[in-house]
């Protein structure tokens, strides 16, 4: 296979399993609702903040995915998400009023992971 040929296998790859990863993706606004109840008068710099990190996870679940390397690499996934998001989602946090650090960034990220998971499930069990 020549080397575009290789390119092309690796983007259709790619394009099918985003396709995947989009379907068990949660609508930013109900986990914006979920995990900033109190942040609705400035909830667009929230939204943001939120998407941004559900679709980092995405990525960095599909890269793994993609490697073959899913397990027991929690830490390793977390800190690509923590480079990928925590400067961008500290700002639109803070433009939000919404006080955060790595820590707290960190128990975002978690939480949508969960939330994915159980959508995951769900959509696995029907």
């Amino acid at each position: 296979m020549s080397f575009i040929g290789v390119l092309e296998a690796v983007g259709k790859g790619f394009e099918k399993g985003l396709k995947w990863a989009l379907a068990f993706a949660i609508p930013v606004e109900k986990l914006v609702v979920l995990l900033f109840p109190s942040a609705a008068p400035v909830a667009a710099e929230v939204v943001d903040a939120t998407m941004l990190i559900q679709k980092a996870v995405l990525l960095v679940e599909q890269k793994y995915a993609a490697s073959g390397a899913q397990s027991g690499t929690g830490a390793d996934k977390l800190a690509e998400v923590m480079l990928l998001t925590e400067q961008a989602v500290t700002g639109l946090l803070s433009k939000a009023g919404v006080a955060s650090d790595t820590g707290y960034i960190t128990s975002i990220i978690s939480a949508v992971v969960a939330i994915l998971n159980v959508q995951q499930a769900q959509a696995a069990a029907n």
